[in-house]
């Protein structure tokens, strides 16, 4: 989880939330409430101490700060401006209490990286967020989501000292639609839409994204790569308000309600719903096990978590797939 050092002792003065603690003094995950929170809910809603980006020192044991809400990347196109004295335009402003700083720890892409292993991430308005940020959450523009773009907070994508990486690696929807209508596409490819096509609960449309993704697909099938394809269609929340299954005990950060996700693929199981306990992570678990990579200190914690609950490791994705299919 993005980590903010010193946060308490920063002039950009970050918001930190609090939290309820038990008796010993460990935090729970619920935020503390106020003295004037309503005594009942039919008394009206609660009212907190502070919900705010970042957890408390220590909430996780390590002695340091972490984000839990939206906070904005440092580079560009950020929803933060650049300081009055970044000329060329290609950081966020570090006076913002919500730009993040730049994070160091280890990514699915620096792996790949070692082992000469191509990938990219698209994103849907790249190229007109980085043109002009206020692009930036512009829904005549389509909404770019600066805060969906997860390598843009990792210094490995310094703007300045790191280009060349950037070039190649962080991209635009054309792209994804041009490389694989090349047969060009990495052996490992990201793509997230523009916010009007992703689905998200109060400003996108169901059918828009459904139809846009569907459109993907379908380029994706056309492509001369189909036949060693394997397409992930996954979300990263809904709610929870129509889910009765309790997700598994692990750890103070999830696993959370569940999550559509689809597979599509010449080697997937047709008709099969695989039953395996998986979460977001499978996907990078997925990555791991196809690359024999090494395996992210995240996704370490997750299943160790899990262990100590008496429950067996998060699934990988292969129980959806036979991979002796051919096409």
């Amino acid at each position: 989880m993005p980590v903010y050092p010193d946060a308490d002792t920063n002039p950009a003065h970050p918001s930190i939330s609090v939290l309820r603690t038990e008796a010993d003094g460990k935090f729970t995950p619920d935020l503390a409430l106020a003295d004037n929170s309503p005594a009942s809910a039919l008394a009206g809603p609660p009212v907190f101490k502070k919900s705010g980006n970042l957890t408390p020192k220590d909430y996780f044991g390590d002695g340091t700060f972490h984000t839990v809400n939206t906070m904005q990347p440092p580079y560009q196109p950020s929803y933060n401006p650049p300081a009055t004295d970044d000329v060329a335009g290609l950081y966020a402003t570090p006076a913002e209490p919500t730009t993040l700083p730049a994070q160091a720890l280890a990514t699915l892409g620096d792996l790949l990286d070692a082992k000469k292993i191509a990938w990219a991430w698209y994103a849907g308005g790249w190229n007109a967020a980085v043109a002009d940020r206020t692009k930036v959450y512009d829904s005549a523009s389509g909404s770019f989501q600066a805060h969906h773009q997860p390598f843009n907070y990792y210094a490995a994508f310094d703007p300045r000292t790191r280009a060349a990486a950037r070039t190649a690696h962080l991209k635009d929807y054309t792209d994804l639609v041009a490389d694989a209508a090349a047969g060009k596409l990495p052996p490992v490819a990201f793509y997230k839409p523009l916010g009007r096509d992703n689905e998200h609960p109060g400003y996108a449309s169901l059918a828009e994204g459904d139809a846009h993704i569907a459109d993907v697909i379908a380029k994706l099938e056309a492509s001369p790569q189909w036949t060693h394809m394997l397409v992930v269609v996954t979300y990263d929340e809904n709610g929870g308000q129509w889910d009765e299954v309790a997700p598994p005990r692990a750890d103070i950060v999830g696993p959370g309600t569940r999550v559509p996700a689809v597979i599509v693929s010449p080697f997937a199981r047709r008709g099969y719903v695989d039953h395996t306990v998986q979460d977001t992570g499978s996907v990078a678990r997925f990555i791991t096990h196809r690359w024999s990579l090494p395996v992210l200190p995240g996704l370490q914690l997750r299943d160790a978590a899990l262990a100590a609950n008496g429950l067996p490791a998060m699934g990988d994705l292969t129980g959806a797939l036979d991979l002796r299919a051919r096409p």
